[in-house]
């Protein structure tokens, strides 16, 4: 009688158990250098494993896994113009490591376009690949291995691939590493579903498939890949988009996208940068960047924007303090301080330091800001201190006076750094802070006081506090408000704002803990259906008319006028995390992965409650995938939390003493 496949296959699995060798004692090293080990993990995950591994071997996983290599497609980035003094180009294939068990070959570009070019698997590899091989998926680099009991490890640019005793009749690839702190032998081990797993699987996938060269080095992603919608700007590199991809990079420990990225943006700092007739400031850093070919020089450039395309002409303040934030995540995740200590480097942080902490006619430490010139970049009404603009400012502060050097004028920034710190942390958490109390206490306000003696400093009139605020205020829990001026004070909730002051110890552990309590308390609102509100409430009617002036794009509930933004999901990960309350973001992850993929990782959403993908949304949003990853492996291993800062002591039981002009 003629064996079936299935029968065939199970004699197959049979040879190959036999002659693999036994399980390893799996671990993971934390920070502390304590290994942990899969033995000491609970029973439940020890179960889930086993589960994973007898469905993993299902008929239908191969045909899933084949069908879903067969669907890959590739990227179009060009490589481009000069470098600076660093490369990591081999020449040829080198021989990494030899062992019983493992072969480790890191081919060079020429040798993976040779050994691509003499592949006959055309049921794996498109026309496509062969044609951009550095861009080209992880498919490209699968070697059937004839021997047994070796598993063959082909490590690319962009990629890695096992293959272990590979036929036509079984494909296995290694799912992407949750976490830099893992190890492979206990991926199995992490608790999450199989959708979240095939979800984890995809985004990187499509984060690879962004990725932009320049000399065959990675050097950032693009916005989004949406093929059905017009490019615009999405075709280009934006330091503000790129953070959370080049954290996702860093926990998968895979940190030299980021180290090109930062080098390379800090190369297009030193550029000139001129709008019409007028010249920005030295330490003004790129809002994004694109590959373009230069005829005439026959050669590739980069070509930046330091807001002069951008709509309303804005410069980005926060492009500089992403920069320095995403800096010190590289040397925290790597430990590698040689970057940061390089000349230019401390010079890139200088120049946007001095920039900020220029003397002006300013009574107040916070940073006077236009409209547009943050992650909301049009106007929405933000102009005078927004709090997202405060809260990166500080966080910038604190980790560049972890990574200055006291050479030369160092020594005096720091010194104004350490000023600027007390006296902004003071000014945001006393004036800006916004609880049950406190808005009872503005009701109450008296105007038109004047010494140093007034209680209400800016002259806020009661009846300018908007009608909503008293409805969403719960009796537990309290927020940072969205800008503090004269005679204003802007009352809606700005989610980056309050994150980054969470997650950079501007707000004090009481302040943190009672934002995480209204966002529970007002789940509806700040979450709804699909993870978050970037902003709430939104601006309607007459309102909206003044403050963005008809913006057609802002309208109601949609974009950044109370739009929902799924990239924002890993700021509040971070945030649930540092203050301890990881299951507000394990619900705020359920909702997302309920729809985000099915939708073609939007950009945002419209709605009260999020429900609807955004009008004007691209698909395949880089920065919505990678926020989910950054989320998806922050949950999954707290340690991935690179993005923190600990309480400074020094700023917490700082004095503040009494003006000496008084």
């Amino acid at each position: 009688m003629t064996p079936t496949l299935l029968e065939l296959l199970a004699v197959a699995r049979e040879d190959e158990a036999s002659q693999s060798p036994g399980p390893a004692k799996a671990s993971v090293t934390s920070d502390t250098g304590t290994p942990t080990y899969l033995e000491d993990f609970p029973e439940s995950l020890k179960a889930w494993s086993e589960n994973e591994k007898s469905e993993s071997e299902s008929p239908n996983g191969e045909n899933e896994l084949a069908d879903s290599l067969l669907n890959l497609s590739v990227s179009s980035i060009p490589e481009a113009e000069e470098e600076l003094d660093y490369s990591l180009e081999k020449e040829g294939p080198e021989l990494i490591d030899i062992s019983s068990e493992y072969i480790v070959i890191s081919p060079s570009s020429d040798s993976m376009e040779e050994e691509t070019s003499k592949s006959n698997e055309k049921s794996l590899i498109s026309d496509s690949e062969k044609l951009n091989p550095r861009s080209s998926d992880s498919s490209e680099n699968v070697e059937l291995s004839k021997s047994k009991g070796k598993k063959r490890v082909t490590l690319s640019d962009e990629d890695v691939v096992f293959s272990e005793n590979l036929s036509l009749t079984k494909i296995s690839t290694l799912r992407p590493c949750p976490s830099v702190a893992m190890k492979l032998d206990i991926l199995d081990s992490i608790d999450i579903s199989p959708d979240g797993s095939a979800m984890m699987e995809e985004a990187w996938e499509r984060v690879k498939k962004s990725y932009v060269y320049f000399k065959g080095q990675p050097v950032g992603t693009l916005a989004a890949m949406d093929p059905s919608a017009e490019d615009l700007n999405y075709n280009q590199v934006f330091v503000r988009d790129f953070v959370p991809s080049g954290l996702a990079c860093l926990m998968r420990n895979e940190p030299d996208i980021v180290k090109h990225f930062l080098l390379k943006t800090l190369h297009l700092q030193g550029w000139e940068k001129r709008i019409d007739n007028f010249t920005l400031g030295e330490g003004v850093m790129p809002a994004s960047f694109k590959v373009l070919f230069d005829p005439h020089r026959q050669k590739e450039i980069l070509v930046a924007d330091f807001g002069g395309s951008a709509i309303g002409r804005v410069a980005p303040v926060d492009s500089g303090f992403w920069w320095i934030i995403l800096l010190r995540s590289y040397t925290k995740c790597t430990r590698d301080h040689t970057l940061a200590d390089r000349p230019e480097v401390q010079r890139g942080m200088k120049l946007i330091l001095n920039l900020c902490l220029s003397d002006g006619f300013d009574t107040f430490p916070t940073l006077l800001c236009a409209d547009g010139c943050s992650m909301i970049d049009r106007r929405m009404g933000i102009y005078g201190y927004p709090i997202e603009i405060q809260a990166l400012f500080f966080f910038a502060l604190r980790c560049a006076r972890q990574m200055l050097k006291a050479e030369r004028d160092g020594k005096e920034l720091i010194e104004r750094i350490d000023k600027r710190i007390k006296a902004l942390s003071f000014h945001i958490q006393k004036y800006y802070w916004l609880d049950f109390t406190q808005l009872n206490n503005i009701y109450r306000y008296k105007t038109e006081e004047y010494s140093h003696t007034a209680v209400n400093k800016f002259n806020v009139i009661p009846e300018s506090i908007p009608d909503w605020v008293f409805d969403f205020m719960p009796l537990r829990g309290g927020y940072l408000i969205g800008n503090v001026s004269p005679a204003r004070m802007d009352f809606r909730w700005f989610l980056v704002g309050n994150c980054i002051a969470i997650l950079s110890c501007l707000a004090t552990s009481a302040q943190a803990t009672a934002i995480m309590d209204l966002v529970e308390e007002r789940w509806e609102d700040l979450v709804g259906e699909m993870p978050l509100k970037i902003v709430y409430p939104a601006l309607e009617g007459h309102e909206w008319r003044t403050v963005t002036g008809f913006d057609p794009k802002n309208t109601r509930w949609s974009y950044h006028n109370g739009g929902s933004w799924p990239v924002l999901l890993w700021l509040l990960t971070a945030a649930c995390i540092k203050t301890g309350r990881p299951q507000i973001a394990k619900r705020a992850i359920e909702l997302a992965e309920q729809r985000l993929s099915k939708d073609g990782w939007a950009e945002y959403y419209d709605g009260k409650t999020g429900r609807y993908i955004g009008k004007q949304a691209r698909k395949y949003q880089t920065w919505s995938i990678s926020g989910y990853l950054v989320a998806k492996m922050m949950i999954e291993n707290p340690a991935n939390l690179l993005i923190s800062l600990e309480e400074d002591k020094r700023i917490a039981n700082s004095t503040h003493a009494r003006s000496a002009s008084y």
